[in-house]
């Protein structure tokens, strides 16, 4: 499956075959959020939260591609991410894009 964040495969045609995406809802641990507060005193990167949302997108961009998949798509076009705080301690992150199959 081909992934692009461009809104065309330069020298591909192929049709549109609709919307895909990909969510998953990743809540913290004790520990790191616990770590994380400690952290935010000396401030640096946090890298249990960057460790959780590195693995929120790889989940998040499966779930978009086997949706992709199960409707024949041979790639996705126009893929993006987006994030946002669901409640205290937990985050969404949605992989989302336009599946298209090529034309031969």
């Amino acid at each position: 499956m081909k992934l692009v964040s461009i809104d065309s495969i330069p020298g591909k045609e192929y049709e549109v075959l609709g919307l895909v995406k990909g969510t998953i809802v990743q809540s913290k641990n004790f520990g790191r959020d616990f770590m994380a507060g400690l952290k935010t005193l000396v401030g640096g990167e946090i890298k249990g939260y960057t460790e959780m949302l590195n693995e929120a997108r790889q989940i998040a961009t499966k779930r978009m591609v086997d949706e992709a998949e199960a409707l024949g798509a041979d790639a996705v076009v126009g893929m993006r991410y987006g994030s946002s705080a669901v409640m205290q301690g937990a985050a969404e992150v949605v992989a989302y894009g336009t599946a298209v199959k090529f034309k031969n």
